[in-house]
C-alpha cells in the first residue's frame, strides 16, 4: 500500500502508465513486419518548379476563414500558416515554418494515396520569419496538371544533416550525412511531411491500404524508403459556412460535465441510425437525451486526428488499436474516422453540425487535447538514437517542435508515450494557440481539457524539465493570455481545464496551476474512494473529507482560485468505471478480446467489490454520484456511469475499440433506477445555488460579520472539534448549508455521510424558525427505486431539531428545510 507523497505521485501517473503501451502500438506498427519497400519511380522532372503568375496573389486577402455563427471576439487569434485559398479561391498559398531547413518543396497530388504527385514546387524562405511559402494558381492545377478535385499535399525538406543535391531522387541517399546531427536536425527528403497546420488530412499512416510503417522511419534500414505514395497528406479546404450555433455562456461553476468517447457514445446505440453510430452525426443525435439527463457540458476524448484507421483491420488483436486517441497526428483536423461523411471537408462540416446540435440543447462542447507529445512518437528503442518516425514536425524542425536531450540526440520524455512537445518554444506555442483558436472560433468548441498539462508548464526546452507556474513564458500562461478564458460569472470565452500531472521531475502539480486554471482534482477522487472502500486499511480523516466536500480550498484557495476550479470526479476514462470501482477488487486487464488484453493500468485503484453483494455495489455507486453532486466544485462523470457501465474490471481500455468498451444502452430495472437517481440528483444540484458557490463557504461579509454559510456536525448533533476532524478513527460527518446566504429556495440543506460499516443514528440540527427537515434522498438499499430522489414538492417530512435519523452503513442522506 502506498502512502503519503508516494501515493499521490503514483496516482498522478496512473493516466500516463495506462497509455504507455499506446506508443508501442504505433512504434510496433511503424516498425512493420514486411520487407523493405522498393523506392517508387520518379515520374516528374526534379527541376519542375512552375509558379503562379506574380499578379494573381491578393496579399491582403484573409487567409483564415472566419466561422459562420457568433463572431469571434476581438481577442481571437489569427494566423497565416498552412495551405489556404485566397478570397476569390483562384490561388492557393502554401506556408510552412522551418528555421533550419535549407530547401523545402511542396508536392501536390490528385488522390490521397497510391499515386505519385502531379506537380511539385520549390518554396521561398522569408529570412525574417523563417516561413517558407509558394502561391499557385488553381487554374494551372486543373488545366495543366489535372487536379480537378481536392488538392492533397505534403512537404519534403532538406537541411544540414541532409543537404540538397540535384542528384537526389526519391528513394535515394544522395546528399545524406547523418540521420541526426549535432544540432538535433533530422531532415530526410525521402519522407513526405504532413503540414502541421493542415485543416484536414487524407488518411492515417497505418490503414487498410498500408500496414507497413517502416516507410515512415529514419535509420540505416529505412532512411531511403520513400513515403510519398503512402504518407498522410494535408487537404486544402475552402472556407466552410456551416453554423455551429449559439455558444452557451454559462459559468463553469454551474456545469455538469459528461466525459465520453465520441465513437463509444453511440456505436452500440440502437436508437441511432446504423450509418451514424460512432460518428459526430450520431453524437449530435444524442444531445437531447444528454440534456434530459441534466448534462450541461460534454467532454470528448481526443477528436484531433490520430492513427486509428487500422482499428477494424484485425479487431481481435490489440496490435492495431488506438481507441482513446492520445497520439495526435495533426492538431487542427477533426478525426475523419468519426465522420459519416469522409469526403474532403466532410469531417469539418459534420463536426460543426454536431457542435450545433449540442449548442441547441444548451450544452457546451469540450474536447480533450494532447499538446504534450505527438503521434510521431519517440525512439523506436531505448538504445537506438537514429530510428525515429519522420512524418511531420520532426522532419520540418525537430529542435523547435520537440524537447530533446542535452546533446540533442534523442527525445526528452515526461509522458511515457513519446518525446515531449517543446512547449517552451515560442513557435511550438504558436501552433498550440493557433490550433486552439481554430477549434474555438472556426469549429465552435467551448472549452478544453489539457492532457498531462504539466508539460505545458515546462520552462526548459532541452536537457531538462522544470514546471513553474509563475514563468510568464510557459505555454500555460500563453494560452491563458491569448485565448480569452471565460469569466468566473459566465460569458463569452473558453473553459480551461488541466490534467495536473505527467511523469517524473516536478510534474505532479495538483492545486498548483496558474490562477484561473481549473484542474482535475485527483485528490478528491482518491480521498473519497479510500474512505468508501478501504475502511481500516487507508487512513482518511473527517477533515480530509470536509476539504473535498467544500471545494478543496487547501488546494485552490491559496492562489485566488475558487471552488469551481476543482473538477471533482470519482472516475474518468483512465481507470475503472464507477460501477467497477465498487465491483472489482483489482484490475483484470489480461482477458482475451473483446475485454482485453490491455497492458499497464494502475495497480492501486482504491476499489472494493463490497463483499460481492450487487445491491451494496449499486448503493456505493449512488454514494459516488452523491459526492459529486453535493460537493462544491464542478462535477464530472464518465459516459455510461449513469447506466452502471462496466469494463469488466479492465482499468486501461485505451486499446479496446470493441462492443465491450462502447456504452451499452440496453436497459434494465437497475440501470433505469440509477439513471433516474442521477437525473434527479443533477436537477437538485441545479435547483440549489448553495451547492454551487462561487466563493468558498464561511468567511466574513463587508462589515466583518461571520457568515454562517456552513456548519459541520458529528452524528450526535454536536459541532466537531479539531481532534475529531484530525482523527482517522472517525467516519461520520454531516454539514448544514444556510441557503439564505445564496438565495436558495431551501432555507437550509443538511447532508450526512455515514462511512461506517454499520448503521449510525444522526441527530438533526436546527432547520430554521418554523421549518422542519424533509428528505430528498437516502442512498440506502431500502430506498432503491425510481423515487429514491424525491421530486421537488414530494420530499418526505422527517422532523425538526434533535430528531434522530437512522442511517444504514455506508450511506448518504440529503434533507432540505421547509
Amino acid at each position: 500500500m502506498l502512502t503519503g507523497n508516494d501515493e499521490t505521485s503514483q496516482g498522478g501517473r496512473r493516466h500516463v502508465f495506462g497509455r504507455r503501451f499506446a506508443a508501442s502500438v504505433l512504434i510496433t506498427l511503424l516498425a512493420g513486419c514486411g520487407p523493405a519497400l522498393d523506392a517508387p519511380e520518379d515520374t516528374l522532372e526534379d527541376a519542375l518548379t512552375e509558379t503562379a503568375p506574380d499578379d494573381t496573389l491578393d496579399e491582403d486577402a484573409p487567409l483564415l476563414a472566419l466561422p459562420d455563427g457568433p463572431a469571434p471576439s476581438q481577442l481571437a487569434v489569427t494566423f497565416t500558416l498552412g495551405a489556404r485559398y485566397d478570397a476569390t479561391q483562384s490561388n492557393i498559398t502554401f506556408r510552412v515554418y522551418s528555421s533550419r531547413a535549407t530547401r523545402i518543396e511542396v508536392y501536390l497530388y490528385a488522390q490521397s494515396q497510391g499515386a505519385q504527385e502531379k506537380i511539385k514546387y520549390v518554396l521561398t524562405k522569408d529570412a525574417a520569419t523563417n516561413v517558407w511559402s509558394k502561391t499557385v494558381a488553381v487554374s494551372t492545377l486543373k488545366n495543366t496538371y489535372g487536379i480537378t478535385g481536392p488538392v492533397y499535399y505534403g512537404y519534403r525538406a532538406w537541411g544540414p544533416n541532409w543537404p540538397y543535391t540535384s542528384s537526389w531522387t526519391k528513394g535515394s541517399g544522395s546528399g545524406f550525412l547523418a540521420d541526426v546531427d549535432a544540432q538535433g536536425n533530422r531532415f530526410n527528403p525521402n519522407k513526405l511531411l504532413l503540414d502541421p497546420y493542415a485543416f484536414e488530412i487524407s488518411h492515417d499512416p497505418i490503414n487498410p491500404s498500408n500496414t507497413d510503417g517502416t516507410v515512415f522511419a529514419s535509420g540505416a534500414s529505412y532512411r531511403n524508403l520513400d513515403s510519398g505514395t503512402k504518407a498522410t497528406k494535408g487537404i486544402v479546404l475552402p472556407p466552410d459556412a456551416t453554423s455551429y450555433g449559439a455558444k452557451p455562456t454559462r459559468s463553469l461553476k454551474d456545469d455538469v460535465i459528461y466525459e465520453v468517447h465520441v465513437r463509444g457514445l453511440t456505436k452500440s446505440d440502437a436508437s441511432i441510425p446504423a450509418a451514424y453510430r460512432g460518428t459526430y452525426k450520431g453524437a449530435g443525435l444524442k444531445a437531447a437525451a444528454l440534456a434530459q439527463l441534466g448534462v450541461t457540458a460534454v467532454e470528448f476524448l481526443p477528436v484531433q486526428e490520430t492513427d486509428n484507421d487500422a482499428n477494424d483491420v484485425a479487431p481481435t488483436s490489440t496490435a492495431g488499436d488506438n481507441y482513446w486517441g492520445y497520439m495526435t497526428l495533426n492538431y487542427f483536423a477533426p478525426d475523419r474516422r468519426y465522420a459519416s461523411d469522409q469526403t474532403a471537408g466532410g469531417p469539418t462540416r459534420e463536426f460543426k453540425e454536431m457542435v450545433k446540435a449540442f449548442h441547441d440543447q444548451g450544452i457546451k462542447v469540450f474536447i480533450d487535447v494532447v499538446y504534450n507529445h505527438t503521434g510521431e512518437g519517440g525512439a523506436w528503442s531505448a538504445n537506438d538514437k537514429t530510428t525515429y518516425n519522420v512524418m511531420s514536425f520532426r522532419g520540418l524542425d525537430n529542435p523547435t517542435y520537440y524537447s530533446l536531450s542535452a546533446d540533442l540526440q534523442h527525445s526528452w520524455d515526461n509522458t511515457g508515450v513519446g518525446g515531449n512537445f517543446n512547449t517552451y518554444n515560442p513557435i511550438a506555442q504558436d501552433l498550440i494557440v493557433h490550433s486552439l483558436a481554430h477549434w474555438k472560433d472556426t469549429l465552435g468548441v467551448d472549452g478544453f481539457r489539457f492532457d498531462l498539462a504539466s508539460v505545458l508548464g515546462n520552462t526548459c526546452q532541452h536537457g531538462c524539465f522544470n514546471y513553474d507556474k509563475f514563468d510568464a513564458n510557459t505555454a500555460l500562461n500563453r494560452i491563458w493570455k491569448d485565448l480569452e478564458p471565460r469569466p468566473a460569472g459566465g460569458g463569452a470565452g473558453v473553459d480551461l481545464i488541466a490534467e495536473p500531472w505527467a511523469i517524473g521531475g516536478n510534474s505532479y502539480q495538483v492545486g498548483n496551476y496558474p490562477s484561473g486554471w481549473s484542474e482535475w482534482n485527483g485528490i478528491f477522487r482518491d480521498t473519497l474512494r479510500k474512505d468508501q472502500n478501504q475502511l481500516g486499511v487507508a487512513t482518511v480523516t473527517p477533515g480530509q473529507l470536509a476539504s473535498r466536500f467544500v471545494g478543496s480550498s487547501d488546494l485552490f484557495g491559496d492562489d485566488g482560485r475558487k471552488p469551481w476550479n476543482s473538477i471533482n470526479f470519482m472516475v474518468a476514462h483512465d481507470g475503472f468505471t464507477l460501477r467497477d470501482v465498487y465491483a472489482c477488487n483489482q484490475k483484470s486487464n489480461s482477458q482475451p478480446w473483446p475485454y482485453g488484453p490491455s497492458d499497464g493500468g494502475e495497480d492501486d485503484n482504491h476499489s472494493w467489490d463490497q463483499g460481492g453483494a450487487a445491491a451494496d455495489q449499486r448503493r456505493a455507486a449512488r454514494n459516488g454520484f452523491a459526492f459529486l453532486m453535493l460537493s462544491a466544485g464542478t462535477p464530472m462523470f464518465t459516459g455510461g456511469d449513469e447506466l452502471l457501465r462496466t469494463q469488466y474490471c479492465n482499468n486501461n481500455v485505451y486499446n479496446l475499440d470493441s462492443d465491450k468498451n462502447w456504452i451499452d444502452w440496453t436497459t434494465s430495472t437497475d440501470k433505469e433506477n440509477l439513471r433516474t437517481f442521477t437525473r434527479r440528483l443533477i436537477a437538485f444540484r441545479k435547483a440549489h445555488p448553495a451547492l454551487r458557490p462561487d466563493q468558498y463557504y464561511s468567511g466574513t461579509d463587508g462589515n466583518g460579520n461571520v457568515m454562517e454559510q456552513l456548519r459541520w456536525f458529528k452524528s450526535d448533533g454536536t459541532v466537531p472539534d479539531s481532534a475529531y476532524f484530525n482523527s482517522g478513527s472517525n467516519h461520520a460527518l454531516a454539514w448544514r448549508i444556510d441557503g439564505t446566504e445564496f438565495g436558495d429556495p431551501a432555507s437550509a440543506i443538511y447532508i450526512a455521510y455515514n462511512g461506517w460499516s454499520g448503521s449510525v443514528d444522526f441527530t438533526l440540527p436546527w432547520p430554521g424558525n418554523g421549518k422542519a427537515w424533509h428528505r430528498v434522498t437516502d442512498t440506502c438499499n431500502w430506498a432503491e427505486g425510481d423515487n429514491q430522489v424525491a421530486n421537488p414538492g414530494a420530499e418526505t417530512l422527517i422532523g425538526g431539531e434533535s430528531t434522530k435519523y437512522g442511517m444504514c452503513a455506508r450511506s448518504v442522506l440529503v434533507l432540505v428545510a421547509k
